[in-house]
């Protein structure tokens, strides 16, 4: 009993200094955010409630154990094939010699792409975030984080990530610069000239 009023304090105490104490759920996409739905021809799809569910989870996952330099958890997330073509030493060398990772930042998706049996690609179903995150020191990010599960029941495992930095002094008021967005391969919004 006193164990169950001490953890209900704390719990009460971590809200109150504006940390949750518990996620009940995934983060769920908000409503505004695009999306889309890419199928074989002639196949009708559209993602459950629980295939958003679960590619959010893996995506929020997976950006959080960056931020937290977790990096044995991230790279656990990884698909086989990933992590075969990327040997875990090296790949976690290459986060750790970066001061800053772009999962530092506040992410927001912009775009939700599903895909589902892609030609060429391992059978499954696909999601794709499309985010930019912007860090305290003004630095932007921006790319997408491609996540995969072989059959309905599998949770999903992040297959692809793709990013940019543009750094604070290439920003104006909270944008990169004309020339610089020009270059970016990233998808940032309707009707915003990129390269991507």
């Amino acid at each position: 009993m006193a164990i169950d009023r001490t953890r209900a304090t704390l719990a009460v105490a971590i809200l109150l200094m504006g940390v949750p104490a518990a996620i009940a759920a995934p983060p769920t996409v908000a409503p505004e955010v695009e999306r889309d739905v890419v199928v074989p021809e002639g196949v009708s799809f559209s993602p459950a409630p629980a295939d958003e569910e679960g590619a959010v989870d893996r995506f929020a996952s997976y950006t959080m154990a960056l931020a937290k330099r977790d990096f044995a958890a991230a790279y656990a997330m990884l698909r086989l094939s990933f992590q075969a073509s990327n040997p875990r030493l090296e790949w976690e060398m290459n986060q750790r010699k970066r001061p800053t990772l772009w999962a530092d930042g506040q992410i927001r998706i912009l775009r939700l792409s599903w895909y589902l049996d892609p030609a060429g690609q391992p059978p499954g179903l696909y999601a794709a975030f499309d985010f930019r995150g912007d860090r305290k020191d003004g630095t932007m990010d921006c790319g997408y984080v491609a996540v995969h599960r072989a059959k309905p029941g599998d949770p999903f495992t992040v297959v692809r990530i793709d990013t940019s930095e543009v750094p604070p002094e290439l920003m104006e008021d909270g944008v990169p610069k004309a020339d610089v967005l020009r270059q970016l391969p990233c998808y940032l919004g309707k009707g915003i000239a990129t390269a991507f």
